[in-house]
């Protein structure tokens, strides 16, 4: 079995668990390269369809080529996209101009929140890694967040010998991570060898 492999087993393997334990899993999908690769290996877990949602946040200030990828694969892949937008924040004319912080915090965050709400999502997937920023480094494949969002790196579930905790109390949804062991050459590697499509902006 080569390194790929073996990564690309033990992200299928936290992906099933993460089907297994919650009621309503969805997928975050940015149409980067990590989410695409993570989107690719929640359909080869599932046999080649996802059997829950993928959300893409949509802040209104994307490029035409971005949006025609999703579409695209979306299509191709027949995947059950929920397009997620803070629409009252847009027609309040929230955007770049109004600050980096307040635009992501509405347009992103906010956004998201309420898509989550509006679902009932209990549990989100999501790309990232460890090799990306230190903080990462202390993220866990299952990680609960509270009704802000806030994740608390002080008070994280126990996971040793593949053993992962994923129900948390008093928690609105859990983040979960199957990449989280992979490098950044890992993905660009894994890309070349699945011929996943790569959004072009």
């Amino acid at each position: 079995m080569s390194e790929l492999q073996d990564l690309e087993n033990k992200s299928i393997y936290i992906i099933r668990e993460a089907y297994a334990e919650f009621k309503k899993p969805a997928v975050l999908w940015s149409t980067g390269k990590d989410s695409t690769a993570a989107l690719a290996l929640c359909r080869q877990a599932f046999f080649g369809k996802i059997p829950f949602p993928v959300i893409h946040i949509d802040t209104g200030y994307k490029f035409r080529q971005m949006y025609e990828f999703r579409d695209k694969i979306a299509a191709e892949w027949g995947l059950d996209l929920i397009v997620a937008e803070n629409k009252e924040a847009r027609r309040a004319g929230t955007g770049p101009e109004s600050g980096k912080f307040e635009c992501c915090t509405q347009l992103k965050t906010q956004a998201l929140m309420q898509c989550l709400e509006q679902y009932s999502f209990d549990a989100l997937i999501l790309a990232i890694r460890r090799d990306e920023h230190g903080i990462r480094a202390k993220e866990r494949y299952f990680s609960p967040r509270d009704e802000d969002f806030k994740w608390d790196y002080k008070n994280q579930p126990l996971e040793m010998w593949d053993q992962y905790q994923s129900i948390a109390e008093d928690k609105t949804h859990t983040r979960v991570h199957p990449i989280l062991h992979w490098r950044e050459l890992d993905v660009w590697e894994y890309v070349r060898e699945k011929g996943l499509p790569v959004n072009p902006t």
